[in-house]
């Protein structure tokens, strides 16, 4: 009589055996790209949020000095641009209007780093009423 080992591994015919592990790993390779995607664009919206509010308040700053002339305005906007993490590379005076334009370096780890560009203007209100609602002024 002859005795028979049985084996307690199963046998697979398919030959399959392990691609559900080849599968859970580009899963996760494919989860961690998307992750990896996900936190370039949101430090990107950061920094050009960044960049604008650092416009505004350089805009306002140099607008609140457009009595003393453009360079004493813009000197005053490069310092709050700079205070704020940014640098000035646009800065006039239009009329008492101030034009501002702020960029702050963006940093990425899947493409190239570059800036986030922001751009305001801040200036006196026009005199008079703005809006006329059924002949009153609002």
């Amino acid at each position: 009589m002859s005795t028979r080992l049985l084996s307690t591994r199963p046998t697979t015919e398919s030959g399959d055996a392990g691609i559900a592990t080849v599968w859970a790993a580009v899963a996760v390779t494919a989860i961690l790209g998307l992750l990896l995607v996900g936190l370039d664009l949101g430090s990107v919206i950061a920094a050009r949020h960044q960049a604008e509010a650092a416009a505004d308040l350089a805009a306002l700053a140099a607008a609140s000095h457009a009595v003393h002339g453009e360079v004493p305005a813009c000197a005053r906007a490069r310092r709050i641009a700079e205070q704020m993490g940014g640098r000035t590379s646009v800065c006039h005076l239009s009329g008492w209007d101030a034009l501002v334009e702020v960029e702050i370096g963006v940093r990425s780890t899947i493409a190239t780093d570059g800036l986030a560009v922001g751009r305001a203007r801040a200036g006196p209100t026009p005199s008079g009423p703005l809006i006329q609602v059924n002949g009153s002024a609002r």
